[in-house]
């Protein structure tokens, strides 16, 4: 199965930038199918980022972020090459993971 995640990565200086793009439907369980039957709760709870064996963000969602979540943020402590390890869990037991490489 491919991964869910996409992720770029780069390394300017001692700034890395990351945008990651996820593909989760991201149910509130507040909507409707077009039977009129409410369609269960399906989110990401936790999505991690993780360089050289630290996290370096950490986020603990619930129902109010939108499908198919776009993330962009950025840290210091990296350089070119190193691993990103990337992760999510959602309510409904599911997950992935995937390692890019800083560029």
């Amino acid at each position: 199965m491919a991964s869910s995640i996409r992720v770029r990565a780069t390394s300017n200086g001692d700034i890395t930038e990351v945008q990651t793009l996820i593909q989760h439907p991201m149910d509130t369980g507040l909507v409707k199918d077009a039977k009129g039957a409410l369609i269960p709760a399906h989110y990401i709870r936790e999505l991690k980022f993780a360089c050289n064996g630290r996290d370096v963000f950490v986020a603990n969602w619930g129902t109010a972020i939108s499908k198919d979540p776009y993330v962009k943020f950025s840290f210091k402590g990296a350089k070119k090459g190193d691993d990103l390890k990337i992760s999510w869990s959602d309510n409904k037991g599911g997950s992935d993971e995937t390692t890019a490489k800083i560029a």
